[in-house]
């Protein structure tokens, strides 16, 4: 029975979907170099969406082929499916994104199958692929000693890496970042002869910049190395830093950005170079980075279930304002909450369910220029019922029965998102001192300004809707009113006709479902008034419509704004 079910042939059919997503996923991110030396911005931002929706829409092309290859009774005997997955290994085993065509492979079962047939007889829970060697020098690494002379070898990357697009002015950039160097590292480092440059072969893209990847090293110490291109309409290519602090490289390749365009021959051989110079970022993150979320995504679920598995750990409230849309929990020692979508809303939220999910949908292939959290949908979590405290599932069960419900000695959550955890903004200026209050809050400022900017609106800009990364970076991530910025009316509030119009609880003007007032901001956002008036200097333009409309023309205009990810020291050349 086992040799007649055609168990090599829907392997095969399920490898050989998998080789056409890659295909496009490859041409669309071979059109990076393309783009940015065209300066072809808006169309940037279009790849990157059809990136992310390319691997939802050919896992349903690949469901549809099998479908009409074998029969029901074929291919929905999920007995015969640990067949499937031992013909699909050994097809896998001589390829270089055999981890990512595990992934597809699972993404592939979960779609034929409800997810109370997971397993891993089934399909890949655990990775039957190599782990990952850190310390192995990928062959696309290019190399480079400087010898004590930082100007000459600099001169060599530049000339390497440089584009079609000439230099704006090579010798100044030169000069500048020579200094920046010389500045950022200790004076022995510049002088040492074994100091070791190593460069990623590719550059790396996303949004209006191109990136090169790598590090600098001495027989004892090591510091990554990231170089920013910037195109300059009219004028060319400007090198615009040598960045060389772990936090910064961090931020660059954070949870709250797109995902980059890059040409990787062999995916794990990449990370593993990455996750050399970010030691402290997990693989998770990294393969998300570079446009692979779905695998991403199957390591987070690993690193989940070992944590689990290894830890006393049990799932609480998280700290916070309690949402009146969303129920949050975490793991003390796990560093993300789970999102869940409550049964019923507070009267003040005008949104449905299916709102809610089309919100945090969005925010998946929008820009998020470091300003929102990334997210991960997903169904059918299974948890240890010993994993929960008491308090934590009992709230869970009163406000989400539908979604959480316990089956013996498991917890099911049957639809969730996660999000890295955060603290909310509220409760760091609660303990905050007086010199963080104003850091954040200018930082709140400028992340609603660089949302809107990139078009984005998000609706409930309570401080409790936003949290502070372990960088102090300001991030928003409670999108259940987000919409586009040209979605919204921005409206000054009429005079008052009659003295009694302003005493009444109900305004004396129309009210349009769109409309928005920004002078209403300053009372909404801020109950305590010295950080009203901190607010107020800081960013008061946000409190006028001009602002914001000002903003809508431009988007509307077509023009994309630089929102870069790491500080930047002034250029003489300055964007046309």
């Amino acid at each position: 029975m086992g040799q007649q079910w055609p168990a090599g042939e829907i392997a095969r059919q399920i490898l050989e979907g998998f080789d056409d997503y890659r295909e496009q996923f490859r041409q669309i991110t071979n059109g990076g170099r393309t783009r940015f030396q065209q300066a072809q911005w808006q169309e940037i931002q279009q790849a990157s969406a059809a990136r992310i929706n390319l691997y939802e829409e050919k896992v349903e092309q690949t469901i549809q082929t099998l479908r009409q290859a074998f029969t029901g009774e074929q291919l929905l005997d999920v007995q015969h499916w640990p067949l499937v997955k031992s013909a699909y290994i050994t097809q896998i085993d001589s390829r270089f994104d055999d981890e990512l065509a595990e992934t597809w492979y699972n993404s592939i079962f979960c779609s034929l199958f409800s997810h109370d047939q997971i397993s891993d007889g089934c399909m890949f829970i655990h990775t039957t692929r190599p782990a990952l060697r850190v310390n192995e020098r990928p062959p696309q690494v290019r190399t480079y000693h400087p010898q004590g002379n930082l100007k000459s070898c600099l001169a060599q990357i530049f000339e390497e890496y440089k584009f079609e697009v000439a230099y704006v002015d090579l010798p100044a950039d030169l000069e500048r970042l020579t200094r920046q160097l010389q500045d950022n590292l200790p004076d022995w480092v510049c002088k040492d002869p074994e100091l070791t440059i190593e460069l990623y072969s590719s550059r790396l893209y996303r949004n209006k910049g191109a990136y090169v990847v790598g590090r600098l090293f001495t027989r004892d110490e090591q510091w990554p190395l990231v170089i920013p291109f910037l195109h300059h309409e009219g004028q060319g290519i400007v090198i615009d830093a040598l960045i060389t602090d772990e936090a910064e490289v961090s931020i660059i390749f954070s949870f709250t950005r797109s995902y980059f365009m890059v040409r990787v021959g062999y995916p794990a051989e990449f990370i593993g170079f990455l996750r050399q110079i970010m030691p402290g970022k997990h693989i998770a993150e990294l393969y998300t980075s570079i446009g692979f979320y779905k695998h991403g995504k199957s390591e987070f679920y690993r690193a989940l279930i070992r944590h689990l598995a290894s830890t006393d750990d049990r799932f609480i409230m998280a700290p916070g304002v309690r949402g009146m849309v969303m129920s949050v929990f975490t793991l003390p020692g796990f560093n993300t909450v789970f999102k869940i979508i409550k049964d019923r809303f507070s009267p003040s939220k005008n949104v449905d369910r299916a709102t809610v999910i089309e919100k945090y949908r969005m925010v998946k292939s929008v820009d998020r220029v470091g300003r929102m959290a990334d997210t991960q949908e997903f169904a059918d979590f299974r948890f240890p019922l010993s994993k929960f405290e008491p308090e934590c599932l009992a709230e869970l069960l009163e406000v989400a029965p539908s979604t959480v419900q316990v089956e013996g000695d498991v917890v099911l959550v049957r639809h969730c998102w996660t999000e890295r955890r955060m603290t909310p903004l509220n409760l760091y200026l609660e303990q905050a001192n007086e010199a963080q209050v104003r850091a954040a809050l200018e930082e709140y400022g400028l992340a609603i300004k660089q949302l809107a900017a990139a078009n984005i609106f998000p609706g409930d800009m309570l401080l409790k809707n936003f949290g502070v990364t372990r960088h102090g970076r300001v991030v928003f991530y409670d999108y259940d009113e987000i919409c586009y910025l040209t979605e919204v009316n921005f409206r000054r509030i009429p005079p008052a006709r009659y003295p009694e119009d302003e005493m009444s609880s109900e305004p004396w003007y129309s009210v349009g479902p769109n409309d928005v007032f920004p002078e209403e901001f300053p009372t909404f956002l801020f109950a305590d008034i010295r950080q009203r008036r901190l607010f107020n200097q800081l960013h008061g333009d946000l409190f006028t419509p001009e602002y914001w409309q000002g903003l809508q023309e431009a988007i509307r205009a077509g023009k994309v704004i630089d929102v870069f990810p790491y500080r930047r020291q002034e250029v003489l050349s300055t964007p046309s």
